[in-house]
């Protein structure tokens, strides 16, 4: 077996074995129980709403747009999080030392952070069968089509979450400064209300990210048809969502290794030292 293959083996029993203990850590569980409890307290509110003018209930218009934005919320936040907090203790420098370190680590942080997304999913997915009417009844080719968007949504959010933790000169507020832009990008990409509400130009800005994909293709796998009226162009686009997340998944796994070893090459004791200091001198 060469190096590249054993680490990657490496990092996917690391992934797998700090996903099991991070379920057993309330710290580590904190930011996935209150985004997805949020979720859930969103579709409580909603569930015996219908949409303005129709009988259509308003929280199974709103749950397949709430699975995209969880997708990248706890992906793309969970990588940033995650970067920033290994940088300040010294995981990366650990994991520069090993031969092919660096891709067993990213592989390690796609496991766990894949797991702990796809569980916040199901939870979601399991309080939508009480909470959304007509939930139970979708059929083989929805779920499936959820599935396939969940795989390309984390493989095209880990490795940006990666590279934004990489490049951030200030590993304590990449996290936050994050946020604000998925909070941004909420506010564009159709979640809580149709994209087509929206100023042209928005909404081609919209069309450049994830999100908005994420949200249309869990709306065409959870949605009656008819509900695809409310879209750009009265269709699901299965095709153009799939092309759309997939070129960000592939751009993202072709750059994410090289950008994270070249942050690891500039890492040092010294410079963890350095950070440390103006960690307790802002607490201070």
């Amino acid at each position: 077996m060469n190096s590249v293959a054993h680490a990657a083996r490496l990092g996917l029993t690391r992934g797998w074995i700090e996903f099991k203990q991070q379920l057993t850590s309330v710290q580590d569980m904190g930011f996935t129980v209150v985004s997805t409890g949020a979720f859930i307290a969103v579709l409580y509110f909603q569930r015996d709403a219908t949409l303005p003018g129709t009988d259509f209930s308003l929280s199974a218009a709103t749950l397949p747009s709430l699975l995209g934005l969880l997708i990248l919320v706890n992906a793309l936040i969970g990588a940033v999080g995650s970067l920033s907090i290994e940088r300040e203790d010294g995981t990366l420098l650990r994991a520069k030392a090993m031969p092919q370190g660096m891709i067993g680590y990213l592989v390690g942080r796609i496991v766990m952070l894949s797991a702990s997304t796809i569980a916040s999913l199901i939870i979601l997915l399991v309080a939508g069968l009480f909470l959304v009417p007509g939930l139970a009844a979708t059929d083989l080719g929805g779920w499936l089509t959820v599935a396939w968007i969940t795989v390309l949504g984390l493989l095209s959010s880990l490795p940006i979450g990666a590279i934004i933790g990489s490049l951030s000169n200030s590993p304590q507020a990449a996290p936050g400064m994050t946020m604000l832009g998925v909070g941004g990008l909420t506010a564009i990409s159709g979640i809580f209300y149709p994209i087509t509400a929206l100023a042209g130009w928005l909404q081609g800005l919209a069309h450049v990210f994830p999100l908005y994909w994420l949200g249309l293709g869990m709306r065409s796998a959870l949605l009656p048809d008819a509900a695809a009226a409310a879209e750009i162009g009265g269709s699901w686009r299965p095709v153009e969502t799939t092309l759309v997340l997939l070129a960000w998944a592939v751009a993202g796994l072709v750059l994410a290794p090289p950008i994270l070893r070249r942050m690891a090459r500039r890492e040092s004791g010294s410079l963890m030292e350095q950070r440390r200091h103006r960690a307790m001198q802002r607490i201070g």
